[in-house]
Parts: structure tokens; sequence; C-alpha cells
């Protein structure tokens, strides 16, 4: 009774997490020493040599349709120490690679989770939808998805540790800077809102966000200022309309050429954001004296923004602030007034409404009133790495008497006619059942690689288990012709 009740239990996990999310593959890119981390960062406290890898892993599409999405995870290199989690939300990405599983390779913002690992985070960092390895649209601000794709990333990481032999606590750390702020938040919220019977948010940092999305950007919108980041304004339109569908018909139907051409190059993957926003800025000197991105827009869409607050717009920018409610967790909100990319005044807003809806342990920091929106990053990391190891548990890995679980190595998945299983290290006993509980397969097999044939087997899902003293491998098969 005891193994039946065990093995349906397995299964149940099985099948959640196909309904769910499940880690599709992991790729080791690299390490780094501890001397190596102190040397690039020039900070003396860090502890631990990482590792580094990108994973990719399912979630669900702006539309409700199952993807695929990339991520980066850095872990501290020792096993025999139990680390907490935290969550990184990266910035506005410059094109469709520049993501943390990528330019971690290229001294990017994924670098920034090995300063976090090396200080003793097992680090998480998203590459968010449409970015990456992930197809279509980025929903560039968009609220909901910049949240699922980190908790779905999250439900992973047990699959990844099993894996690797990682070891992580209860502990859960939440930051992002500039559009990670405003998902970092958006994450936050979704998790103590939503999701606390599962996770408990240890501490928050949110960084130079646009966290007012209806109120200060939308001013900045409309405004005459001259702005250096007119690619943002278009950015953030195409992506709520690839999430609610109703702005527009054609790009024309909101800008006014020759700026339309020039964001339909972008719409069509012909030019990347960064080119895109130089671009803009050239046409708005050459056309308009000044960059002045309120002049891209067609005037009776100013006008009906300006006077209509249930405009579809104004409706979209309400749907994605993410300050109205009361964070639980310690919370730090840290800007730079002298932002010249995000308002600092996004940070003041969310601060103020987050203290009105009862937030006890929220303050919001200038810390640096001279730096701009790059130079405020530093000042606004070291801050936050200072928060966070205020709260930081680590512990030493005591073991288990119960096997390990690890991942079964096995390959095509789906299958049609033969699988492969790869690397097993010993002798052990194989075992397939269906998601009735019923054995299908058994066998020993010795160690290395060993050929299944599934070809009897109706379609569906499977789970394998290889069993050996000390050790249980398991992963689930699909069985697709």
């Amino acid at each position: 009774m005891k193994l039946r009740i065990t093995l349906l239990f397995l299964l149940l996990q099985v099948c959640f997490t196909l309904s769910g999310q499940s880690l599709v593959s992991s790729t080791l890119l690299g390490s780094k020493t501890k001397a190596q981390l102190t040397s690039q960062f020039g900070i003396p406290f860090i502890q631990y040599d990482v590792n580094y890898y990108r994973i990719t892993y399912t979630t669900t599409g702006l539309q409700g349709q199952p993807d695929t999405v990339s991520g980066l995870i850095v872990v501290p290199n020792d096993a025999s120490m139990v680390f907490p989690r935290l969550v990184y939300q990266h910035g506005t990405s410059g094109s469709k690679l520049d993501v943390p599983s990528f330019n971690v390779l290229t001294n990017g913002e994924g670098v920034i989770g090995l300063l976090f690992a090396g200080l003793g985070f097992t680090t998480l960092m998203p590459d968010y939808l449409g970015l990456g390895i992930s197809d279509g649209v980025h929903p560039y601000v968009h609220a909901a998805t910049e949240a699922s794709v980190a908790t779905d990333m999250l439900a992973v990481l047990p699959t990844f540790n099993n894996q690797y032999g990682v070891h992580t606590n209860e502990q859960l750390f939440i930051t992002g800077y500039s559009q990670g702020g405003h998902a970092a938040m958006a994450l936050h919220r979704e998790v103590e809102t939503n999701l606390s019977a599962n996770y408990t948010v240890t501490a928050a940092a949110h960084l130079s966000g646009p966290y007012s999305i209806s109120g200060v950007m939308r001013d900045l919108i409309l405004s005459e200022d001259v702005y250096y980041y007119p690619a943002y304004l278009p950015n953030t339109i195409i992506s709520y309309q690839a999430a609610y569908g109703n702005l527009y018909t054609q790009l024309s139907d909101i800008f006014v050429e020759p700026y339309a051409t020039k964001i339909g190059q972008f719409y069509n993957g012909t030019i990347s954001l960064n080119q895109m926003n130089s671009q803009l800025i050239s046409l708005l000197i050459a056309n308009e004296g000044a960059s002045k991105p309120i002049r891209m827009f067609q005037p009776a869409v100013v006008q009906d923004v300006t006077t209509n607050p249930d405009h579809p717009f104004n409706v979209a920018l309400r749907a994605n602030d993410v300050y109205a409610w009361a964070p639980e967790a310690p919370t730090r909100i840290f800007y730079c007034k002298a932002d010249d990319q995000v308002p600092y005044r996004n940070s003041l807003v969310a601060r103020d409404s987050m203290l009105a809806y009862g937030a006890a342990d929220l303050i919001a920091t200038d810390v640096d009133s001279t730096a701009d929106h790059g130079g405020c990053v530093t000042p606004a990391l070291t801050n936050t790495a200072f928060f966070f190891l205020g709260y930081r548990q680590i512990d030493v890995f005591t073991g288990t008497s119960a096997p390990a679980i690890l991942a079964l190595e096995i390959q095509p998945n789906p299958a049609s006619s033969e699988v492969l299983l790869k690397n097993l290290p010993a002798e052990g006993q194989l075992q397939l059942f269906d998601l009735n509980g019923r054995q299908r397969y058994a066998a020993t097999v010795s160690a290395g690689d060993f050929r299944l044939d599934v070809s009897a087997f109706e379609n569906g899902m499977y789970f394998l288990r290889y069993l050996r003293a000390g050790e249980i491998r398991q992963s689930r098969l699909v069985v697709q012709r």
C-alpha cells in the first residue's frame, strides 16, 4: 500500500508539472571563481565560486497558449550548503538576445546574477516572453506575464536542483532594475496576493522602475518634453496591442509618417529596439527640431487619450500599474532623482500608495541624486545587496536517509517508436507506468545507454523510473505519433 501511495503521489506530481510548467533543457554556460568575481566586481565580500546555466522551460503565452522561454540560473558552487533563492528581473532589452541567459557571456546584465550568486543566493533571471529563445512579440511592461515567467521559473527550480545537486531553502528575494523594477514589483505582488501558499517573500527591492504606467509614464508620453528614449513608447503600444488586441488595426492608426514606417520595421524584426530608438531620434530632430516623442502620434489619438479616461490605451496603462497594494515583506524602492529614462516620481508614487495601503516595512531611497539611469545601477544594486544580506540564511546540507531523486536523461521526448536512456550509472531496475499507476514495463538494465522500444504503447504520457541502491532517477515520457 505504501508503495502504491508513493507512486500515486509521484504520478500526480508529474501531471501537475505538465499541466503547469516543466524544465525543457539546461546547459552549463560557464563558471567563475571567487577570485575572478572579486576582481570583476571589486567587492571584497564575495564568498562563493559560481556556475551559470541557460535553461528553457514551459510557460503560458499572452493568449493562454503553451510557450517555451529561456532564462539564466546562477548557483553558488558549494553542494554542502543550502542557499536562498533570488529572482532578478532584467531591464529593457535592446535586441532579442540582449537577455541574461545570452548576455551573461558578453558582460551584459546577466552578470548581475554572478554577483548575487557569489554572495550566496541561487539566482534566477527570466529572459521574458518574446525574448531569448521565445518567439513572438515581447509583452513589454506587461505585468501579468512579467510575473508569470518568473513564477514558472521558480516552479521548475526543484527539477533543476535535482539534476545538478543544488540545494535551496524557502527564502525568496525579489529584485530588478528599470523594466525589471516594474517586473519585480509585478512578481512581488503576484506572489503575495495569489501564491502565498507556495512562496513567502523574504525581502524585495525594486529599482528605478516605471511602476506608474498610467500616471507618471503617461504624463511623459503626452508631454512636449524632449526625451531621448522614444522607442519605449511604440514598444509599449505594440506590447499592449498584442496583449489586449484593441488599440489599433494598423500602426498608422496611432503613428504619423515617417515614424509609422520605422516602427513597422521594428515590429517586423527588421531593426532592433536600439536601432529604432536612434533612428526615431534622428527623424524627430530632423522633422520636429527636437526629440519630442509626442510628435510621432496622430493628433486625434493624442486628443482622445487626453480627454477620454476609458480610451483603450488608458485602460491598458492602468491594468499595468503595479503599486496599488501593500507588500508584507520588508521592501525597499531605490531610485536616483536625476534619472533621465524613468522619472523618479514613479518611485514616490509607488511608495505613497503602498504606505497608504498599509505597508509596514517600506522605504524609498534616493541612492544618488546626481546619477542618471545608467549611473543609478551601481548604487541601487549595492544598496540591494546590503539590504538582502541582512536577511540571508545559508544552511549546512545535512543530507537525507531517503534516496536521491535525479533527472533521467531521455531522448527524444516526445518519442514515437524508440527512446534512448542516457548515462545510466550502474545496473538497476527500469520501470514504466501509465497515468493510472499501472506498471507497463520492467527490466534490469546495465550501465551506459539503453534503448527502450515504445512502439507498442498508446499515445499519451508515461512515467519512467530507474532505481538502484541509494538513487532514483525519473522522468516523464510522452509517446506521440
